[in-house]
């Protein structure tokens, strides 16, 4: 079974993935949203109760925060599904975007990297070493673009797709 994380889970694309996870796969799901403009608990509802759901409001900008997810939750992959897209919205708020989406992603692969580290190859066999997985929302909507037309394509082929490119 994995440990997936996704950030901006209460997001439109975010809990589209999320609840596609719960309802279809085995996975573990860690929700990461700090909830501000465009994060809405409703849309993950239906599977909040799920016993491989779990909610985790946070920024992922603090350090210890996202080091103390990393080694409670141990995720195998991390899907970066958080962003300052809104035109406006970045253009107002230029710094919140840079924070958002520039340094904040920055941050998060550094925990990673320094995470996935951890785990020599001296120490650990290729079974359970994670893997180096970071997914980003433009590779989502590549993706799901390109599967559009197959929604019973299970998560494993679309993780798959991702990382292949």
């Amino acid at each position: 079974m994995k440990n997936i994380i996704v950030t901006g889970g209460a997001g439109f694309i975010g809990s589209a993935v999320i609840r596609y996870l719960i309802d279809h796969t085995d996975y573990q799901v860690l929700n990461l949203d700090k909830l501000t403009y465009a994060g809405n608990l409703d849309s993950v509802a239906s599977v909040a109760d799920s016993e491989r759901y779990r909610f985790v409001q946070a920024d992922i900008y603090g350090k210890q925060v996202r080091d103390d997810i990393f080694v409670d939750f141990r995720p195998d992959i991390i899907m970066r599904l958080v962003t300052e897209s809104h035109v406006g919205r970045s253009i107002d708020g230029f710094a919140d975007f840079m924070q958002t989406n520039i340094l904040g992603t920055y941050h998060l692969l550094e925990t990673a990297r320094s995470y996935w580290s951890m785990f020599s190859e001296e120490y650990t066999t290729a079974v359970t070493r994670p893997k180096n997985s970071v997914l980003s929302s433009d590779k989502i909507f590549e993706i799901f673009r390109i599967k559009a037309s197959s929604w019973s394509t299970n998560i494993d082929d679309l993780v798959r797709g991702m990382l292949s490119r």
